[in-house]
Parts: C-alpha cells; structure tokens; sequence
C-alpha cells in the first residue's frame, strides 16, 4: 500500500481537525484590521485552507466513515464562520469609531454653501465717488452709451474738423449716416441734464465710455469716467478748485494737495489738467537722488484729469443764459483713480473677470 493512501484519513482525524480549528481561531483573534482579516478568511476558510481540503477528502475513505468525517468537519467549519463573524463585527465598530473621530465635523461652524463673491472695484469706486457728492447735495445723472454725434460732440462745442471726431478715436456706428457713435466721454449727460433740468444745476455722472484705444497696461477701448457738473449764478473758478480738493481728499487721504496746470479743452475756459501731490512721497523725492519715487519718477506730482470753466457756448447750446448763469466742470477716469487709490500696476487685472482681484480690493474700493 503508498504512503500517500493514508493522507486523506489522516488529514479528518479529530485531532487534526482540532488542530486546524485552533490555528483559524488563533489567526482570526490576531487579526486587527478589515484587510488582517481579510487574509485569515482566505488562509483558514477559503478554497484552498487545511479544512476545505479536508472536506473534499471525505470521498476518498471508506462509506462507513464518511457520515461522522461530515459532522466533525461541519461542525469545525461551523466555529471558523461564527469567529469570523463576530471578528468582522468587532473590526468594523472599532473601525467606524476612529473614523468618527478622525473625521469630526463641527456642524455648529458657519459653512460656506457658495462661492465668496465681490462687488466689482470699478463698481465700488463708482458707489464711493457718488456718496460723497451727493453728501454735498448734488445729483446722480446717467445717460445712453450709444449717443447722438451731436450731444458728443457739436453740443459741446467740438468742432467737425476736430481730430477726436475721427475714427482712430472715436467709434462709429453703422450706417454713419445716423451719426450715432458709442460716447467718447461721460460729458453728453451734462448736455442733457442742461437740455432737461431747471437751474441751479449740480450732478455728477459717472459711467461707461468708448475709444478706439490699444488694449495694454494703461489703456482700455472700454472705461469709465465720472464728470461733474455745477450751473449757477456766480460760480467761479475758485469754487471749482475747493471742490476738486475736498474730491481729492474724500479718495486719497486728507492734506493731499491739488494743482492746476493751463490747457485746453472745447467745452471749458479757462481749462486746466489737474495733478495731484504724489501721495507716495508727498512730494519729499523732487531734488532728493536719495529718495527717488518710482510713482511720480521724483516730479512730485500726478496727473489725474481735466476741469475748467464751462464755455460759453456749450452753455447756449443748451438754452442757458449765459449773462446770468456760469458754471465749471471736471473729468476724471474712475479706473486711474482707482490705480492711484490702491496702487495697481495694470489696468487689464480690472476687466480681466477674476474674482480673487475682486476679492483682494473688496473693502478698499469702498
């Protein structure tokens, strides 16, 4: 007889049985994890472990043997299944506390259920330039974007043949022979509030213009202006220099100086560019090698926008008598106060439509 035909018997002897049974539980017991226990379920109850080989060879001993062979072996199994089990269910709760643990959420925190937005700084500057006039009892006016060719421009005294009425700065829209173009500048409101309104007149309009510019770190095709408009009886020039100084103070800060240099413009005269003190160095670089300012390239000054006297003729253009009535006027670009303001380097970061830019002013333009 081989050797080999005892190994059947041998492997559903009781005592190996036992022996098998003991190992399972010794292996399931040490395991400590889903995956621990895992691997003792494939080494002591899968398809090929001590008791599954066993019990296909059952039908190799003799019929007499095989009914009490079967309920050892069933019964061995039987106890391997229930540890496991019971095994599962300890590996599992401990498992689902740590995680409960490891995973808190404080329900009581506030929760962000949407994206963080921000008011727009054009937006917000636009808010602040217009709170502070209509605190001194002026007037918000607004007006169309796509204007008549003469509110642009004859009401305003700019002649045909003037250089900004061409198309390399002024856009057209067709058919040219509705002359109608996109406003060059926010002053067409002041024309119609004039056409409009009865006098004393003080407004302030702020809005969207258009100009065929190169889109780069200083210019836009699109931008905003804010203008300001006062007609009354005995206003001067002097009225116009304390209101762009309070102006200049409500944005950068007070003691910030104004100046006013001669030029000209159409629709104003006298008129004048208007700088303001550098409110970097204030001033202190000019003459100073030791103190260069990078803002103002040590001149002491910045530019910031035009104002004047309101011609004349604008002002019979639009039906005032100009024996009892006078008035000034100034312009200002909201982006470049909004530069100067919070010391940004490229206009484009302001249309780009990222709102973390948004969100790094928010409270600033404000």
């Amino acid at each position: 007889m081989s050797p080999h035909d005892n190994q059947p018997a041998d492997a559903l002897r009781p005592e190996a049985i036992e022996a098998a049974v003991d190992a399972a539980l010794a292996a399931i017991a040490a395991a400590d994890s889903v995956a621990a226990l895992k691997q003792a379920r494939l080494a002591h109850a899968g398809d090929k472990s001590p008791l599954a080989l066993a019990n296909r060879a059952i039908g190799a001993i003799p019929p007499a043997d095989r009914k009490e062979a079967g309920r050892l072996l069933g019964a061995a199994r039987g106890r391997v299944q229930q540890a496991l089990a019971e095994r599962a269910e300890v590996i599992e709760a401990a498992e689902l506390a740590r995680v409960l643990v490891d995973e808190a959420v404080d329900v009581t925190l506030p929760v962000e259920l949407a994206p963080q937005g921000a008011i727009h700084p054009v937006t917000g500057m636009i808010d602040l330039i217009c709170d502070e006039f209509v605190a001194m009892g002026w007037e918000v006016a607004e007006g169309p974007e796509l204007e008549a060719e003469w509110l642009n421009f004859d009401a305003l005294n700019i002649g045909p043949d003037h250089p900004s009425r061409g198309e390399t700065d002024t856009l057209f829209v067709d058919p040219p022979s509705n002359h109608l173009v996109m406003r060059t500048h926010t002053s067409p409101v002041q024309a119609r509030t004039l056409l409009s309104s009865d006098l004393p007149v003080y407004v302030i309009c702020p809005g969207r213009t258009y100009r065929a510019d190169e889109y780069d770190a200083t210019h836009l095709p699109v931008f905003h202006q804010v203008e300001g408009l006062a007609v009354d009886k005995g206003l001067s020039l002097a009225h116009l220099r304390g209101t762009l100084d309070h102006f200049a103070s409500a944005m950068f800060g007070d003691g910030i100086r104004t100046r006013m240099r001669p030029h000209y413009f159409p629709f104003t005269e006298p008129s004048a560019e208007v700088d303001l003190q550098c409110f970097v160095c204030r001033g202190e670089s000019v003459g100073n090698p030791d103190r260069p300012c990078r803002t103002c390239k040590s001149e002491g000054w910045i530019e910031w926008g035009g104002c004047g006297v309101v011609n004349p003729r604008v002002l019979r253009a639009c039906g005032v008598d100009t024996d009892v009535y006078s008035g000034f006027a100034f312009g200002m670009g909201i982006e470049r106060t909004l530069m100067f303001r919070n010391n940004l380097s490229d206009m484009r970061d302001l249309v780009e439509g990222d709102v973390r830019f948004s969100r790094t002013l928010k409270g600033v333009a404000r």
